[in-house]
């Protein structure tokens, strides 16, 4: 039994996994939305929740504990700046997964890993009403 055992080891060595993770949380942030595999996703979810909290506190020690996570200045900058603030009165739950079915290539599972309200409607349920709105515009308009 696996009790108490958490945490995925995806195949990689711990130092592996911690670049990985730490990649993955920089392009995150950076991009606000990632597409990954829905495992990694799960793995890095809870790593995301944690530096936004601690961007929502805002004070030198919580930037030297995300500088420890995201080495780039200019990310840690946008942290605490323009993300963080955003979920200033949301107590938890920054982060969404939206699976997106199999990959074609070996069939594992693949997701968005992205923030909650971030400004833009760019998931595929949102594409998709907006493309059969722009379709039937452009019949009615005919």
């Amino acid at each position: 039994m696996r009790h108490q055992v958490k945490g995925r080891k995806l195949g990689r060595s711990p130092a592996h996994r911690k670049a990985l993770f730490r990649n993955q949380l920089s392009s995150l942030v950076k991009e606000e939305r990632i597409r990954t595999t829905l495992e990694k996703a799960k793995e890095l979810r809870p790593l995301a929740e944690k530096v936004v909290t601690q961007g929502k506190r805002d004070t030198l020690h919580a930037r030297r504990q995300v500088n420890r996570l995201i080495s780039d200045r200019a990310l840690v900058k946008k942290l605490f700046d323009e993300i963080a603030p955003r979920y200033h009165e949301r107590p938890g739950g920054y982060t969404r997964i939206i699976k997106l079915g199999p990959r074609k290539g070996d069939g594992a599972e693949m997701a968005y890993l992205e923030f909650v309200d971030r400004g833009e409607a760019d998931t595929p349920a949102d594409k998709k009403a907006k493309k059969s709105a722009g379709k039937g515009k452009a019949k009615s308009g005919d």
